[in-house]
This record gives C-alpha cells, sequence and structure tokens, in this order.
C-alpha cells in the first residue's frame, strides 16, 4: 500500500433542515478530488458531518416539539441517505454530540485555557442566531443587521469566555504570507488579509442563555460557541487523541472545501485555534462560490431551494454530478437552470459520450460479430489521436489538482469529440467494404474502445455508475475498481479478442418539454392527493391576481406547446410564457383582457423569463380555455 495520504473535508453541516443542491455541489466537488487522488494510488479520507449543537437548534427544536437530539436524529438521516444517493464515498460522518468529539473539543479548550488564552469576562453587542456569529455594531450592513444573511441581530449581554484571537493577528498574517496556497482561490485571499489588517477581536467562546452544547470544562454553566466546537470535528474525523499514528498520517488535511459564506470562519478563526493548540494548520483551505437559482443565493427563507433526491431520482447520480462539476467554474458563483441541466445531458452526455459508446460497440457488432480485434495497421490519424490523448489527460490531471472540475471535464470532452471526429475520419463503414482493409477496420475500432477503456477510468472519480456501464459494454473482465490513473495514459491495455457486449444507451436524450409536462402531471396528482380542501381567506388574500391586456404573443422556438406572451398590467408591462400553444394561435389572443397572478415568483421556462402566470381552465379530454373578462374594465384592475 502507497504511503502516500490525502485528506478532505467537507463543511460540517448545519441539521435545521434538509441539504439542498448548493451542499450537494460542496460534497460532491470533494469526493471527485479524493477518487481522482485513489485513482492515482493515495491512501485518502473524506471527512463530512453534522454540526448539530447551538441555539438555532434548540430553537428549531422547540417549535418541532421535539427534544434537540430527537430532533437532529431524523434531520441527520436524510444527510446519509444524500450521500448514499450520491455515492459519496466518505470515511467517517462526524456528529458534533457524539462522546468521542464532546472529549476532543474539551480537550482542546482545556488546552487553550490552562495556557491563559481563554479568560473569563462580558460579552456586549449583537449575535446573528441563524449565522451563530457574533457581530460589532461597525461590522452590521446599512440596515443594521447581520452582513451574512441579512436578517435582524439580537443585542446580547451575557457572561462569556473569550478566546484571545486577537493574540495571533500577526502570527496569522505572517502564515498566510508565507503560504499564498493556503486560501483559494486568490480573490478570497486578499478578502481575508483585508479582513484580518482591519483589527482581530477576542472571539466570545461560550454561551449562558441555553444549554444544547458541549459543557465548558472549567465551568459547566457555559456550553462551548458553536463554532469552536464545530471546527473541531476535522480533528475527531481522523481520531484525535484515540490514534496517535492514523492522526499524524493524515494531519494537517490537504483541503478544506467550504462555502465562500464560510471562509471566514475557517481561515482566521480555525488557524488561530489551532495555533493555540499547538497543531499545524490546514494546507488549503478553498471557498467556492454560490450555486444561484432565480431569486439569488439559495435559501428555505426565499422559497428557492432545489431538491437534489428529487434531481437524483429524476436524472440520475451520474448527470447530477456532472451538471454541477461542468457547468459552474469551482470558485466562482454560478447558476443552476432545469433548462441548462437538461441540455447539458443531452449535448455532453448523450450526443458526445453515449453515442460514440453507442455507435463503436455497434460497428464492432456489425464487422467483428462482436469480437474485438487487434491493432495491426495503423492509419495517418492514430498519433494525433494519441497526442490529444496524452495532452487532454495531462490537463485533465492538473486542473483537477487545482479543483478546477469544469475545466477538467472540458479537457476530457476535447478527448472525447476527437475520437468522435477519428470515426469521420476513418469512415469505418467504407473500409468494411474493402476486404483488403480489414486489418485497418480493425485498428480503428481497437482505437476507438481503447479510448472509451481510457475514458471510463477517468470518469471514474466523476461519475459513480457511467463507467462500470461502459466497462461492461467493452467487455473488460478486469475489475474497474483495479484500475490507476496510469492505465488511463497508457494506450494499448485493450485485449484483443474481448467480446463486446451492446446495451441500452447510457445516457438517454431527455425531452424538455416531456420533462415538465411530467412534472405537471405530478403535481397534480399531488394536488389531488393532499388533505388540505380548503384555503382560509388569509391564504387567498395572499394570491394578487390581475386583468391584463395581451399587446402581442408568439410562439418559442423548439416548442410547440409554449407561446411568449407580453401583457399591460396597467402601470407596467410584464412578460409570460404560457403553456396554451396547441389551443389558442398567437394572434387569437392579442387584445385578450385575460385574468393573470402578478405575484408568483419569476421563472425562466425553456430559456424564456416569466413573470407570471395567465389562469386557465381545462377537462380530462384535454380542452383548455383562458380566463378572460367579460366586460370592459383597465388593465391592472385586481380580481378579489
Amino acid at each position: 500500500m502507497s504511503d502516500k495520504t490525502f485528506y478532505v473535508t467537507t463543511p460540517i453541516y448545519y441539521p435545521n433542515d434538509k441539504l439542498h443542491i448548493g451542499h450537494t455541489y460542496t460534497t460532491t466537488a470533494a469526493d471527485t478530488i479524493v477518487k481522482f487522488k485513489e485513482l492515482q494510488g493515495y491512501q485518502t479520507e473524506l471527512i463530512t458531518g453534522s454540526d448539530e449543537h447551538g441555539q438555532k437548534i434548540a430553537q428549531t427544536a422547540a417549535k418541532h416539539d421535539q427534544e434537540p437530539l430527537e430532533y437532529v436524529d431524523g434531520i441527520v438521516d436524510t444527510f446519509k441517505l444524500l450521500w448514499d444517493k450520491l455515492e459519496v464515498d466518505y470515511t467517517e460522518f462526524v456528529r458534533t454530540t457524539s462522546e468521542e468529539h464532546k472529549l476532543d473539543v474539551q480537550q482542546i479548550f482545556k488546552k487553550v485555557y490552562d495556557q491563559g488564552d481563554i479568560y473569563n469576562d462580558k460579552y456586549q453587542g449583537y449575535y446573528c442566531t441563524p449565522c451563530e456569529t457574533f457581530w460589532k455594531e461597525r461590522q452590521l450592513d446599512e440596515e443594521n443587521n447581520c452582513p451574512d444573511c441579512n436578517r435582524e441581530v439580537e443585542w446580547m449581554e451575557e457572561e462569556s469566555y473569550f478566546f484571545k484571537m486577537s493574540k495571533y493577528e500577526e502570527q496569522l498574517l505572517d502564515f498566510i504570507e508565507e503560504h499564498p496556497d493556503f486560501i483559494q482561490p486568490a480573490k478570497r485571499r486578499n478578502e481575508m488579509i483585508n479582513f484580518i489588517k482591519d483589527g482581530l477581536e477576542d472571539l466570545c467562546v461560550s454561551r449562558t442563555t441555553f444549554d444544547w452544547g458541549i459543557p465548558v470544562p472549567v465551568d459547566d454553566d457555559h456550553v462551548i460557541y458553536v463554532w469552536f466546537d464545530a471546527l473541531t470535528s476535522y480533528l475527531t474525523g481522523i481520531d484525535f487523541r484515540r490514534n496517535e499514528e492514523k492522526f499524524n498520517k493524515f494531519w494537517p488535511a490537504d483541503i478544506h472545501i467550504v462555502g465562500k459564506d464560510i471562509l471566514r470562519f475557517h481561515t482566521v478563526i480555525w488557524p488561530a485555534i489551532l495555533m493555540a493548540a499547538d497543531l499545524p494548520l490546514p494546507k488549503q483551505v478553498f471557498g467556492h462560490g454560490f450555486l444561484l437559482v432565480e431569486g439569488g443565493k439559495m435559501s428555505k427563507s426565499k422559497g428557492n431551494v432545489i431538491d437534489p433526491v428529487k434531481l437524483i431520482d429524476d436524472f440520475g447520480v451520474d448527470a447530477v454530478r456532472y451538471y454541477l462539476l461542468r457547468e459552474i467554474a469551482f470558485g466562482s458563483d454560478g447558476s443552476y437552470s432545469t433548462e441548462s441541466f437538461i441540455q447539458r445531458i443531452n449535448a455532453d452526455l448523450a450526443n458526445d459520450l453515449g453515442n460514440l459508446l453507442n455507435r463503436t460497440v455497434a460497428m464492432v457488432d456489425k464487422y467483428f460479430d462482436g469480437q474485438i480485434s487487434a491493432a495491426t495497421v495503423e492509419t495517418e490519424f492514430d498519433q494525433e489521436l494519441e497526442q490529444v490523448a496524452q495532452e487532454s489527460l495531462a490537463a485533465v490531471a492538473e486542473n483537477i489538482e487545482q479543483l478546477q472540475f469544469s475545466t477538467a471535464l472540458e479537457e476530457l470532452w476535447v478527448l472525447i469529440r476527437r475520437t468522435n471526429k477519428y470515426i469521420d475520419q476513418t469512415e469505418p463503414w467504407v473500409l468494411a467494404k474493402d476486404e483488403t482493409k480489414r486489418d485497418k477496420l480493425g485498428t480503428v475500432l481497437y482505437n476507438l474502445l481503447d479510448n472509451l477503456r481510457r475514458i471510463a477510468i477517468v470518469l471514474v472519480p466523476f461519475m459513480p455508475q457511467a463507467p462500470a456501464k461502459i466497462w461492461e459494454q467493452l467487455g473488460i473482465v478486469t475489475d474497474l475498481t483495479e484500475q490507476s490513473w496510469d492505465d488511463a495514459l497508457t494506450k494499448g491495455q485493450l485485449e484483443a479478442g474481448t467480446k463486446v457486449n451492446s446495451g441500452e444507451p447510457i445516457f438517454p436524450r431527455i425531452d424538455l418539454e416531456e420533462y415538465y409536462e411530467q412534472l405537471e402531471e405530478v403535481e397534480e396528482e399531488e394536488g389531488k392527493m393532499s388533505e388540505q380542501d380548503y384555503i382560509n381567506f388569509e391564504q387567498f388574500g395572499k394570491l394578487d391576481l390581475r386583468v391584463a391586456e395581451v399587446l402581442e404573443a408568439e410562439k418559442i422556438e423548439g416548442s410547440d406547446k409554449l407561446l411568449k406572451v407580453q401583457v399591460d398590467l396597467g402601470a407596467e408591462e410584464r412578460q409570460l410564457v404560457a403553456g396554451i400553444s396547441k389551443h389558442y394561435a398567437p394572434e387569437e389572443l392579442v387584445g385578450k383582457r385575460i385574468v393573470m397572478v402578478a405575484n408568483l415568483e419569476p421563472a425562466t421556462i425553456f430559456g424564456v423569463k416569466s413573470n407570471g402566470m395567465i389562469l386557465a381552465a381545462s377537462n380530462d379530454e384535454g380542452d383548455l380555455t383562458i380566463t378572460t373578462v367579460d366586460r370592459d374594465i383597465a388593465a391592472g384592475a385586481q380580481v378579489k
């Protein structure tokens, strides 16, 4: 076994609710770099977990009439379900309520306290419960709210223990200066340097106004501040105190992967604690950007959370992981939309990769009765194809090392598209007509199959299922899990005489309209099954129904169902997308005074912005009619 090690952590996620696609993004990235390192022969550790203490958890549990541990037990189950569905191979799931973790935290606290770096005083200042963060007045935003989440803060005065974080300001700046890769991307590094230079204050590290936390080892009236608690999970996950050999083998961590919103905790508070505890600092903290949807950053309060479990159920784990890593440059903010997701599946996975596999296996079946022929005659395109393969795979490795997953996949697709081009250049269907060129045909098909073998290995870190499906169709009997990165770099390892196994497309194309129609059917069925048959007057009052006059209407290119409609709403004009093209010609709508929902959250449908919804009635036979007014009334009039 190799003595090379690689240790990666995700954040220790807060279990106040189920995780969303943003958390999935972070964990997918961590799992991918770990699996890549395993291909390179490293012993790896991937730690994730749940941060289960704090005031917010206690309050949320009380709202559910549950004890805090009872409440988080149920939420933690959903975490593990998601990671199982995502096929994340974490080595340890750290729960901060575990006895092992409690003792780890208390030991670190006691060590720092004993050397005089923790003292008792009174805290006076603002506190954001959702972020579990202390703020001074000068740090609040323009509306005196939390600068991170923009929610209200509360004034707090209580006896607390304080960590002398200010003592480590210069030492921390020196470390960052001496280790330029410690904070990545570089733009985040500059942000954190400026934050530290603005002056570090001592950190409140205990609370007395609630008891849901780890007791302070020198004072049972206090519980330890949730961030001091949670960050220590990175030590717990590799058996701090319990297995010195393992701990020393893997610590310091190679990478903490976090969202940029918690970068400060990991690059200021955490390093200062480690310095005080006389422990090495992690080699790198990478703060990636936000995954944005309509309405900005995902949050439950905005109602724009994307459920990753449903995405995996609808599209498969490979497609979800691929999209998250390919669509967004890791480190920058990026946008999610169902349209771009499906387009990416169809273009990259179904067309490029899926068709390459389908075409190649089908030709081996047709021309060689499914048996792989040896490569004996070189074509004029073979050297260039191999050059592209070597350059592409080198670029893939370099970019994964830098956590640039999108660029890594783009480089891999250079090879996939070049291999598809090789088919067009060599024209196997023409070679098959000339018996004297049968050896050349065999070489062409061998090179195609061998590149697919190499592509499958490179995809292992990114996709948990597709590589095995490719492997099976290639008929390879050796275990895919025994392959290494060197096997991907090496040409010609495919054994001649192997029998291929043609199968179903590994990435079927997805029809966007059909998908939306299926969603509508499911939502309608769920609506029928709902036990709530009535809404109260207050609920109805939340609907803003308005009369609007249709100004223009046109079909949306590529759709036989959707119309883009411009309406006059009195004080403004709006653009809507309506699924009524099969029932109304665009010109029929112009001049009609329709009824619309004016306060529906904006959405992008088939690539077109929609700001509202036209009301319509339909029956089981598929007939549909839009809702109009039968007397003259001004556009913008409210329907009550």
